[in-house]
């Protein structure tokens, strides 16, 4: 009886569920329909909510034995779930019932005093035994079928990342660069990667020795807009247009324009045959040649 009245309490639920998503029609004869399903599916509801009721009632009034029964059914139940739970506890840590105490008693004492066999927890067993399978599939990975990597190969492999995110920062703060803040670097590295920029892009007006042709000679002290390293960066990045000289923001990078200045500061003196007469002002300017530390002359 009381699985019938839930099974009727259940399908006015999904038809009130439905009723109510498509409540809504935009007909008024239709929504009058659904509120009057509505109101119907509540009455069944509550009818059945009462007759419900009333069956308990009855139950216990009439079938007061019943309702024990089923209430000392649930009672077992739960006890012995709980003492399945305490059994596997107590098996799991090892522990054994103090009535059991005697059974455990080792045939010795000192001073009066007798020692119990207690097993070992069986969580400790498994971990110690776990422990020992471990230890033969890391000797399988590691040492007999070299499918992980030793102290050694990790190491390697940390530097190579290392020094792939060192590459990685440093073209990244190479591009930060500006004429305000470049600074002289004589690094064989910085002056190689200048050289070659200087080859493909400046030696058609400068000379590949920096000598001078349709520009000046770079390889002097004379300077027509300054000969320290923030001035020279500054000439190539921005040109001189009434000079011939292209700016070169839009065709290379900072870091590209730093090295390539770096290199012509560092051909101070060089002394190339066929150089170009001096142009501009004297100045005294500190270097980068390819040892790297700075002069002045």
């Amino acid at each position: 009886m009381k699985t019938m009245i839930f099974m009727q309490i259940a399908v006015a639920s999904d038809a009130a569920e439905t009723v109510s998503r498509t409540f809504s029609s935009g007909n008024s004869s239709n929504d009058l329909l659904m509120i009057a399903l509505v109101v119907v599916m509540v009455v069944i509801l509550v009818a059945a909510a009462v007759v419900l009721k009333a069956m308990q009632t009855m139950i216990k009034m009439t079938m007061p034995q019943l309702l024990e029964d089923e209430k000392a059914a649930v009672s077992a139940a739960r006890a012995d779930r709980r003492t399945r739970r305490i059994t596997r506890w107590n098996k799991l840590m090892g522990l054994r019932p103090i009535a059991e105490e005697e059974e455990l008693v080792i045939d010795h004492a000192y001073d009066d005093i007798k020692e119990l066999d207690n097993p070992v927890p069986a969580w400790f067993n498994a971990l110690f035994y776990g422990s020992m399978a471990f230890a033969v599939i890391y000797l399988c990975v590691y040492h007999v079928f070299g499918w992980g990597l030793n102290q050694d190969q990790e190491y390697e492999r940390e530097m190579a990342l290392a020094e792939v995110a060192r590459q990685e920062w440093l073209a990244q703060s190479a591009n930060n660069v500006d004429e305000n803040n470049v600074e002289l670097n004589g690094s064989p590295e910085v002056l190689a990667s200048g050289q070659a920029i200087f080859t493909q892009n400046c030696a058609a007006c400068h000379g590949g020795s920096g000598e001078g042709g349709i520009g000046p000679n770079l390889t002097d002290e004379y300077w027509l807009h300054g000969g320290d390293i923030k001035s020279i960066f500054k000439v190539v990045k921005y040109g001189v247009l009434d000079k011939g000289m292209v700016p070169w923001e839009q065709n290379l990078t900072p870091g590209q324009i730093a090295e390539v200045s770096n290199y012509i500061l560092s051909l101070q003196g060089t002394n190339p045959p066929n150089a170009k007469a001096p142009q501009g002002q004297l100045e005294e300017v500190e270097t980068t040649p390819a040892g790297g530390e700075e002069t002045a002359i």
